[in-house]
């Protein structure tokens, strides 16, 4: 559930963004012919050449575009003019507009429609867009004239906006060595082009065990599996030529159901030990020696700016400020956590020996039972939930919580109007209810594919700026859904349906901001998850459940009866939930916080969970040798505990919902969720933002409510 949003724009490659190209053959298309470097054409303020992009002519495309980004920057840092606001800091704002069209595409090709040849690119572009950001991090005229602005802001105070935007870019500079000594500065420089390499390789070893472990299954291997998931499974066999067979990826949207209902234990074995040992299968595409290499270099260019630790440096700008807040936050959920696990075992133990299954309960049987423990418990079933979950209709529930909370609507836009990528991606325009402006555009695209990362995740190709003109908002929900067989509904899990809605929270910050600089579309990143967290909590509300929340075959609205279920099982496999999360958040700060001198870091990752007492039933979320979030790039190291900060705020702010007259739709509270902590994105500080918002600070009691933790 991770996002890409816009940052200091001088800082995106040295944030660990996972950008990173290079090149396979010489382009032949000119610079000026480059669609990928032209300014966007077309209606609603221009939009993206989706349909014309090649690979072929990204090369050539991200190295004008950094020349070019390069050469305004040169202009800036050796102005003989005296350094203002305007000058410096408004005119960094508007550079780099070809190489951030660039981008756009580059994501598209990187997350949505990899391929060996764009891999072959990127790893050759990687080591040249480190280069590139150093040049702009270390330039030490720029840096001058950021620090002569910053310094007589102190003194004249700027507008409130205009303060932030300097401190935000100032204090970048400053944590990426900008006031280093010139030999320092070429160490560091030297690091961040070596991870970028690390980084893009780690990335490519995850895709290659993601698309060669896929488990094929004959027709007498089909045992609990449902319906729809069969004829999505046979579909997938037959794509990968494979007819007549069954096929299961090594993705999390296809591994999780067939984990939850297939009976054939020594397969869900398989399957499992597939999915959580990509990147560490002792061959050439194992990532437990880059992450060790990894680790030492981020401690190594830490250190040279008087850090003690990657985390101690990474945390100074986040809503935690140091390691030991995060880890206290951590430290003080884990033991309920942990014990909750032992009854959900326990649980499914008693089933398992109650139907004299003779097995010990293991990783790979923990969803399995615990739907039986559902079932068993509050007599309600996964797969009978699930019928009620259409993929078509949840995104018009999305859109009916869009319009009361925000005053959006969303008018699909007619097809080829917009160019798109792929042909199962669609296009809304989102406009004000009330008056029809334009807010922007909603991209979807929903299913999984082959080249396309796993998971979920939110993006923006343009964000809103009110600096040179008003700015529309572009922006795209990415799921990795199993497609349906033709003619059929594509149905998904409970889990799966709050994972849409808080992707799509991402895209409702996104098309609410109200700022007027780019750099202040960014976000904390322990803060930028609350939004799209607390978003998830109205797929639950009434309104949503009566009227969208209908059968597939019959269009039946779920019963009271099964919505009575659902209700009361609302704290089922928190044990699970919350530890599998933890366990992984707890590994990304203690590998940080370690000496990374000589580490094994599959030791490493055995002792730490042994010394955390991690049950043995269940594993990490996320293992190390694939946890992307924090080796890909640097946007989660230390600050994948986030997603906990964050839920404290959730869990928070869902009870000043529940505590309003009109509960999750109360007018009031909407327009104080829109005003405080949607519209502001990163012009207030997060923490002053909240309690604008509830008038106080979090309470993480409420999370430990949320959770039956208090129980």
């Amino acid at each position: 559930m991770n996002f890409r949003t816009t940052t200091p724009k001088v800082m995106l490659l040295t944030l660990g963004l996972g950008i990173a190209i290079s090149s396979c053959d010489k382009a032949k298309t000119s610079a000026s012919e480059n669609v990928l470097l032209q300014e966007w054409t077309g209606p609603y303020g221009g939009v993206p050449a989706f349909d014309q992009m090649k690979v072929e002519d990204v090369q050539a495309a991200v190295e004008q575009g950094m020349k070019e980004n390069l050469a305004e920057i040169d202009g800036i840092a050796n102005s003989t003019e005296p350094a203002t606001f305007e000058n410096t800091i408004e005119a960094m704002e508007r550079s780099g507009a070809a190489l951030d069209r660039v981008f756009s595409y580059y994501g598209i090709l990187s997350s949505n429609m990899s391929s060996p040849e764009f891999r072959e690119v990127q790893s050759v572009l990687a080591p040249k867009l480190s280069e590139f950001s150093s040049k702009i991090s270390q330039n030490e005229k720029l840096f001058n004239r950021i620090k002569t602005v910053y310094e007589s802001a102190k003194k004249n105070p700027l507008d409130d906006d205009q303060q932030r935007v300097v401190d935000l870019i100032y204090n970048s500079f400053a944590m990426r060595g900008a006031a280093l000594n010139a030999d320092q500065k070429a160490r560091y420089a030297a690091i961040d082009k070596e991870l970028s390499v690390l980084y893009n390789k780690f990335s490519d070893n995850v895709l290659h065990d993601e698309e060669n472990y896929v488990t094929f299954l004959n027709e007498d291997q089909l045992g609990g599996l449902s319906e729809s998931f069969i004829k999505s499974a046979a579909v997938i066999a037959k794509n990968k030529g494979q007819d007549g067979k069954y096929a299961i990826t090594n993705t999390r949207s296809s591994m999780d159901p067939f984990l939850t209902y297939s009976t054939e234990r020594a397969l869900r074995q398989q399957v499992w030990t597939n999915y959580y040992s990509r990147g560490d299968n002792n061959d050439a595409y194992d990532n437990k020696a880059l992450i060790a290499e990894i680790l030492k270099l981020r401690r190594e260019r830490v250190e040279l700016l008087g850090h003690k630790n990657y985390a101690e440096w990474r945390l100074q700008d986040r809503m935690a400020k140091t390691p030991e807040n995060a880890m206290k936050l951590m430290e003080a959920v884990w033991p309920a956590a942990i014990g909750r696990v032992a009854e959900e075992v326990a649980d499914m133990q008693a089933i398992a020996d109650a139907n004299g299954d003779n097995i010990t309960i293991e990783p790979w049987d923990y969803r399995y039972y615990a739907e039986k423990v559902r079932v068993a418990k509050y007599d309600l079933n996964s797969d009978e939930v699930k019928q009620y979950l259409q993929l078509d209709k949840l995104r018009e529930a999305m859109f009916y919580v869009a319009g009361r909370l925000f005053n959006y609507k969303f008018d699909p836009v007619p097809e080829g109007r917009v160019p798109v990528f792929q042909e199962d991606v669609k296009v809304w325009e989102v406009t004000d209810l009330d008056s029809g402006e334009h807010i922007g555009l909603w991209y979807l695209d929903p299913f999984a594919r082959e080249g396309k990362r796993s998971g979920a995740w939110a993006t923006t190709y343009r964000s809103h700026t009110t600096f040179d003109g008003k700015k529309t908002v572009l922006a795209s929900n990415n799921s990795n859904f199993i497609k349906a067989a033709p003619g059929e509904a594509v149905l998904i899990s409970w889990d799966d349906a709050e994972t849409f809605f808080h992707e799509f929270g991402h895209a409702l910050h996104f098309f609410s901001s109200n700022v007027k600089y780019p750099t202040l579309n960014g976000g904390v990143r322990d803060y930028t998850e609350f939004q799209s967290q607390l978003l998830e909590r109205w797929l639950s509300t009434d309104e949503v459940i009566s009227t969208y929340l209908v059968h597939h075959k019959t269009g039946e609205p779920m019963p009271d009866a099964l919505v009575e279920k659902i209700k009361k099982a609302a704290t089922f496999n928190q044990g699970f939930a919350t530890t599998e999360y933890l366990a992984s958040a707890l590994m990304d700060m203690k590998l940080h916080l370690a000496n990374p001198d000589g580490m094994d870091v599959g030791t490493f990752e055995k002792e730490t969970l042994d010394a955390l007492n991690m049950p043995k039933e269940l594993p990490m979320r996320h293992r190390t040798p694939h946890f992307g979030h924090v080796f890909s790039g640097e946007g989660y190291a230390t600050a994948y505990y986030g997603y906990m900060w964050a839920d404290v705020l959730t869990a928070d702010a869902a009870e000043a919902f529940t505590d309003s007259p009109g509960g999750f739709y109360d007018t009031d509270m909407a327009q104080k969720l829109v005003t405080y902590l949607f519209a502001p994105r990163n012009a207030i500080d997060p923490a002053e933002a909240y309690r604008l918002f509830r008038g106080r600070d979090a309470k993480i009691e409420a999370l430990m409510r949320d959770r039956g933790f208090m129980e």
